[in-house]
């Protein structure tokens, strides 16, 4: 299924460091190959637009933050051996999940598919030609830099919007972490979320916030009503599924990481939007949302104390978690650092049967993507399962990523340590609600199975 615009091209200080020294590598860059006799003519305003336009172009714009605007030809041509090899190597958009084995339909899958990489490495190795004015498309109508992405979806502004207090990022130097509370306007009656939106300011703090968590701290609980990561900005929970937010005092409690982009950032703020479901309306069923489940475990010692990666080598580490409640899963986001390289998560059911769920197989840490399952692909677990979560790391010269490989690499927060957790999005059921899905997943299954018999 075709993914969200959202994201197309994520967020990141760090994605000015990946695809944007194509701004500085570009004038030395191989010319562009002649076209060949026997190649198919592929032109840019009838082929190459309309995918840049449907994949590229809400980051790549100009007044952005993504570092060339990709809208018009003169730009894109500009670019385009450093755009055939981004595609050609699926490095853009972003999408890492291993294409070989586990869970494949994502209903926010960013990927250009086969043919479209095809028609862009065609389109440069034929002399990136400009093609007949009259084809090009008409310019897609892209949302303001600085608005709230869900409210064009969900057709409302944020029903309420907490805000953090003002920071200030530095130009260079080492991640930076900013940890304030705010007073939280309390609800007269307790509301269920429907969805949220963590919005950096516009366009620097999208530059320089790297990850970041919004909770609400009650007196007696603690719900965590939002989480961002470069590529994961909002969430919208399934029909019928919604967090709770409890009536009451409360503050906002954020965790922000930011990390300095070249350019002084003062007074950054985060807002967290959110939308309810309408006053007196409950959802059936109640989400915890995405849960941190650990990979780098304790086991007696300081957290992290199992990581312990040599220069110019490479650790496997694994983590369990026993899933006490059947369970839903909506979605998975792996979070490593700079030496991370693949991330996978695996059922072990009751009966003793194993399905990998999904596996991230060329992780970078640029990006905090959240690979959310469609409807019918998300996987539906018996109480009793095991979830088996394997971390890769790799400190070699090959990793694009390391900043030094000649490093001992040991537990961390910033960016140059490592860390292994997964933030899985799970929805804890009733076991007769559990059955009933059960049920009504089969009947759908075998209506397909029969239809595409042709019964």
């Amino acid at each position: 299924m075709r993914g969200a615009r959202s994201l197309r091209c994520p967020h990141s200080h760090r994605f000015r460091r990946g695809l944007g020294f194509v701004v500085v590598m570009w004038a030395i860059s191989m010319a562009l190959p002649a076209a060949s006799a026997g190649a198919q003519e592929v032109t840019f305003t009838r082929d190459v637009a309309p995918i840049l336009y449907e994949n590229c172009v809400e980051c790549h714009r100009t007044g952005s933050f993504a570092p060339m605007s990709l809208l018009n030809y003169e730009s894109a041509r500009r670019y385009a051996t450093r755009i055939k090899f981004r595609v050609e190597t699926r490095q853009m958009p972003p999408w890492h999940v291993d294409r070989t084995v586990g869970i494949q339909d994502y209903e926010n899958d960013a990927s250009l598919t086969d043919a479209e990489i095809e028609t862009i490495v065609q389109w440069v190795d034929g002399g990136a030609l400009r093609g007949d004015d009259r084809d090009m498309p008409q310019p897609p109508d892209l949302p303001e830099g600085g608005a709230w992405q869900l409210e064009e979806q969900l057709g409302r502004p944020p029903d309420m919007i907490v805000s953090s207090s003002e920071y200030d990022v530095i130009a260079n130097g080492q991640d930076q972490w900013w940890g304030p509370s705010v007073e939280f306007a309390a609800l007269d009656e307790p509301r269920w979320i429907q969805s949220y939106e963590f919005k950096p300011a516009y366009p620097m703090g999208l530059k320089v916030v790297h990850h970041g968590h919004a909770s609400l701290r009650f007196a007696d609980q603690t719900v965590a009503i939002a989480h961002y990561g470069v590529g994961k900005r909002y969430e919208t929970f399934p029909e019928g599924v919604g967090m709770l937010v409890p009536a009451g005092q409360a503050q906002v409690v954020w965790n922000l990481h930011y990390f300095p982009a070249g350019e002084q950032v003062e007074s950054d703020v985060v807002d967290v939007g959110l939308w309810f479901y309408p006053k007196g309306e409950e959802p059936g069923i109640e989400t915890r949302g995405e849960v941190l489940m650990r990979v780098d475990r304790t086991n007696g010692m300081p957290r992290g104390g199992d990581i312990l990666i040599p220069p110019y080598g490479k650790q496997v580490l694994q983590g369990v978690h026993t899933l006490r409640r059947p369970t839903l899963i909506n979605s998975y986001r792996p979070h490593m650092h700079m030496r991370g390289k693949e991330m996978s998560m695996e059922a072990i059911y009751p009966d003793g049967r194993r399905e990998m769920l999904g596996k991230v197989s060329d992780y970078r840490h640029i990006w905090q993507l959240s690979y959310q399952y469609a409807e019918d692909a998300k996987p539906l677990l018996p109480a009793g399962t095991v979830l088996l979560f394997t971390s890769v790391f790799d400190n070699s010269a090959e990793n694009p990523l390391n900043p030094d490989p000649n490093q001992w690499v040991v537990f961390g927060r910033r960016g140059v340590d490592e860390m292994s957790h997964m933030w899985v999005g799970l929805t804890n059921l009733e076991q007769e609600v559990y059955e009933r899905m059960m049920v009504e997943r089969q009947e759908r299954e075998q209506r397909i199975a029969s239809r595409d018999d042709g019964g």
